[in-house]
């Protein structure tokens, strides 16, 4: 529990970095971030992989970018589901899914879980 609280705080505080540098994005406040992490969670969990799946073909073609094309959807969807966060464009939607992938990832190295020093590792 602890590590799905973490990511998901990280998430959040990614979302509003995100919404603070990008132009095309806007967060109302920081309860909307902290929905628009558990959202995003939530639809990478279960659907971005019947996504994956379904366009196996399209992506071995484009040699792997028309996955960037599926998180441009996710985060556009997010954007449809979570009201007070909005996403203005499809180059919006990409550099917010970069940026919110790459603060989070830092996020989550530096503070780690509970589980992270104790030395258990999931």
């Amino acid at each position: 529990m602890g590590r799905f609280f973490a990511k998901t705080v990280a998430t959040a505080v990614a979302v509003l970095f995100a919404a603070w540098i990008l132009d095309g994005v806007s967060v109302d406040s920081t309860l909307t971030a902290l929905f628009v992490a558990v959202v995003l969670g939530l639809l990478n969990s279960f659907i971005k992989p019947v996504l994956v799946i379904l366009t196996i073909p399209i992506t071995i073609f484009t040699l792997g970018l028309f996955l960037l094309v599926i998180n441009i959807i996710i985060v556009k969807w997010a954007a449809d589901i979570v009201p007070g966060f909005v996403v203005t464009g499809w180059f919006a939607a990409l550099l917010f899914s970069l940026v919110v992938s790459f603060v989070s990832s830092i996020i989550e190295a530096i503070i780690g879980t509970a589980d992270d020093r104790k030395g258990k590792r999931s």
